[in-house]
């Protein structure tokens, strides 16, 4: 990447699955033989990697495979979750599997699959530095400069259209501060193997949050440490099965991006916080089954290693190079009670990363910002002809804003932005030319 020089047509900030999913876009593009276009990602991480820290053994996707990177936008794409089981000769095992919902693992080597055969360069391990606005379209046609360093030093790439996807962020209660032995749960795996635990010692183990995450990592400390005492500690009365019903299900089809955009806010609001269950705080109802009945079982022999704390908060924790103290606070009680932990986890959810986070050197106002219904941005009311935002718009684009629900079709639209942007730019030139 450091010795690129010529314009690029389009630069991706971030290679998660948004903008693999335009990659894929522009590489099927160029298949079909229209002008090609010039795509290069940009990425952090210095390798590719889809949540390694909650790739847990067994661990299933919510989402149907048919929602893969490209499938809804283009059935017949090179880059579908059927290719790839194709490509990995795995597609006739696959249908006797019957199911909709591959493995966490198997769907993230998808994903590597695609980011390693689409026609687009991507760099690992550079960071955005700076994205500078050319107010005029210089000669080459670009739009912005893209300033990142990686390991050589400091660079920029002059491209004609950015589209910044860089994900979620972690969320942490206050009380939380990060160590070793006290971690979000999308670190899990990375942890464990740092802590270098003895699997057959009787560990105890507390688990924070009441969602899928949280119900997760609670079957897998209890199968993993065999000895250990496992115990979950949540805000609800008990876990709350997630909504996956076809009619909740909706509220993730590409035309409710539509009729969620033009709501008024009261009503955005409201739907955000009626069908909340169809993704956050809740649990797919066969784990939390599973759960059940080993607590029950537990019960039966009397060997209790799980553990719940309904309506149960900490209130403080205090890291130590061996352990958690903990204090935990039930709340229909007020009782406080001073406990000693392993490890801690917070599985406490991630937030969607504001426009500001994305954009940092042009200020933390939030309300300068706004998503357009294609995905550009419009800064203190001034559309940014080129400037493309993936997943900081659940506020006012929906639900599936965060998650793969509607990745190939939001790709799909993002595209038709970019090529009427370019063949516009084009037909200026042939006018000056003339």
């Amino acid at each position: 990447m450091a010795q690129q020089r010529a314009t690029v047509d389009v630069v991706g900030i971030g290679a998660g699955p948004s903008n693999l999913a335009l990659a894929a876009a522009v590489d099927e593009h160029n298949r079909a033989g229209y002008p090609p276009l010039s795509m290069a990602v940009l990425e952090r991480k210095p390798r590719f990697g889809w949540h390694p820290g909650m790739l847990l053994d067994g661990a299933t996707m919510q989402i149907a495979f048919l929602k893969d990177l490209a499938t809804l936008r283009n059935p017949r794409s090179p880059f579908s979750f059927l290719s790839y089981l194709e490509a990995r000769g795995r597609l006739v095992d696959f249908i006797n599997h019957q199911t909709f919902f591959p493995t966490r693992l198997e769907f993230t080597d998808y994903l590597a699959w695609v980011s390693q055969t689409v026609d687009a360069e991507i760099a690992y391990g550079t960071d955005v530095t700076a994205l500078v606005r050319i107010d005029e379209p210089a000669a080459d046609g670009a739009r912005w400069i893209v300033r990142y360093a990686d390991a050589d030093g400091a660079h920029e790439l002059r491209t004609r259209t950015v589209v910044a996807a860089t994900g979620l962020r972690e969320k942490l209660p206050q009380w939380a501060t990060t160590g070793p032995r006290l971690f979000h749960n999308h670190r899990l795996l990375e942890h464990l193997a740092a802590a270098g635990l003895d699997a057959s010692a009787p560990h105890r183990f507390l688990v924070v949050g009441g969602g899928q995450s949280a119900a997760e990592v609670v079957q897998h400390l209890h199968r993993s440490y065999p000895d250990a005492v496992v115990e979950s500690a949540y805000n609800s009365y008990g876990f709350q099965p997630a909504d996956d019903s076809p009619f909740a299900n909706k509220v993730f089809d590409p035309d409710a991006v539509d009729h969620f955009y033009d709501a008024p806010d009261d009503v955005r609001a409201e739907l955000m916080k009626r069908h909340a269950t169809t993704n956050y705080g809740c649990v797919d109802l066969e784990l939390i089954n599973e759960l059940y009945a080993i607590e029950y079982q537990e019960k039966v022999t009397g060997n209790r290693r799980l553990r719940f704390r309904p309506v149960t908060t900490v209130s403080d924790a205090v890291p130590s190079a061996d352990g958690v103290r903990v204090t935990l606070v039930d709340r229909m009680t007020g009782a406080q009670s001073v406990e000693d932990y392993t490890a801690v986890v917070c599985a406490t959810g991630f937030r969607s990363v504001g426009v500001s986070e994305v954009l940092p050197e042009w200020g933390d106002d939030e309300a300068r910002f706004r998503v357009d219904r294609d995905y550009r941005l419009t800064v203190d009311g001034e559309p940014l002809a080129g400037l493309y935002i993936q997943g900081a718009t659940e506020e006012t684009h929906g639900l599936g804003s965060t998650l793969l629900s509607n990745v190939a079709i939001r790709a799909g639209e993002i595209f038709t932005g970019i090529s009427a942007d370019l063949l516009a730019d084009s037909a200026v030139a042939i006018a000056k030319g003339a």
